[in-house]
């Protein structure tokens, strides 16, 4: 875990708005101590779940996005540190392990054009060298017995979450992506709209399924493609559920599980598919946050959830006086798997 930048004791101070009376979850979080193995400290760790961080938006502009989601991890463990501890959520089943250095690929991506095919090149380069980087400390997470949540970052990192996935249960994994896009795009190189297709292609994802799917910006040719392979990949669509009302939301996420539950599955929320979240592909019309903390409490109940990736909120593309609000709507998500996932 080399590539990981410690989340200390004393960040957790720093970030951690202490009153009287109260207990905040940044005072019962664990960090790994200063001197001490990542690896052997997690073994022995009595807490489940391990947060990490991934500061990027490298695969968002190899996908001609709107760069901005490196800025989510910051924001969300602001949030979360100042989440109540109580009969609820406890901190203390959560251990901030860090996050992901990627301060050279971030460096190096300031002065690429993703209009140049020379720096595309670059681009997808180095989203697949922060590929390797996530499989791993996944991998390693999951091994130990503990359950990733896996903050920041573009919708690439899902390659890296279900190949660490896989490689530790040592078979293929499922999915279930919250979305308003499929990320099932051709294999043109890595970047934040085909770390599914890659995933699938290279053996790690066994089946997926896309959780409300938007028709206006889904191509014929990836509707075609999961039509001649929907044994594994399926969808529905945001329109059919919430607009057109010809399907039925409850009924839709029992469908849903009902084709992953056969083994363990990876829970990936998008943010774009909320209403006004700002990110790269941000949209007027989607599921409410409701809809989506639902989602999550569905599906981490159930004993397959392998890990929690929340993806592509940018508050750095928000207004300012409100861009905190994302890193809050992403303490809701983690603490709502949580409490569903430990029933």
């Amino acid at each position: 875990m080399e590539k990981i930048i410690p989340f200390t004791i004393n960040d957790l101070a720093k970030i951690t708005n202490h009153r009287s009376g109260e207990i905040k979850f940044g005072e019962k979080m664990i960090t790994v101590p200063k001197e001490a193995d990542p690896i052997a400290f997690l073994k022995t760790c009595d807490a489940k779940y391990v947060l990490l961080g991934i500061p990027e938006d490298i695969g968002i502009r190899a996908n001609f996005g709107r760069p901005g989601a490196a800025s989510a991890w910051d924001s969300a463990i602001k949030s979360i540190a100042n989440i109540q501890h109580n009969r609820f959520c406890k901190g203390n089943q959560l251990v901030v392990l860090g996050q992901l250095n990627v301060t050279a690929e971030m460096k190096e991506v300031e002065h690429l054009d993703f209009n140049d095919i020379d720096d595309r090149f670059k681009l997808s380069q180095l989203v697949e060298k922060i590929d390797k980087d996530v499989s791993h400390i996944i991998f390693s997470i999951i091994k130990l017995g503990k359950t990733p949540i896996v903050i920041g970052g573009g919708h690439n990192n899902a390659y890296g979450n279900i190949k660490g996935a896989a490689l530790a249960k040592g078979k293929p994994v499922n999915a279930i992506n919250f979305d308003a896009h499929s990320d099932f795009r051709i294999l043109e190189g890595r970047h934040s709209g085909n770390g599914f297709s890659y995933a699938f292609e290279e053996g790690f994802l066994k089946k997926y399924f896309i959780f409300g799917l938007h028709e206006n910006y889904t191509s014929k040719s990836v509707l075609d493609i999961i039509k001649k392979i929907d044994d594994r990949v399926r969808y529905n669509t945001y329109d059919s559920v919430n607009i057109r009302k010809e399907k039925e939301f409850n009924q839709e996420m029992a469908q849903a599980l009902e084709f992953i539950n056969d083994d363990f599955f990876g829970i990936e929320i998008d943010l774009d598919a909320i209403p006004n979240i700002a990110c790269s592909a941000m949209t007027l019309s989607g599921f409410s946050v409701e809809q989506l903390r639902q989602f999550i409490s569905y599906f981490a109940k159930n004993k397959n959830a392998a890990y929690l990736h929340i993806c592509e909120g940018a508050p750095d593309l928000s207004e300012e006086k409100n861009n905190h609000l994302i890193g809050k709507l992403i303490g809701y998500l983690v603490t709502d798997f949580i409490k569903s996932n430990n029933q």
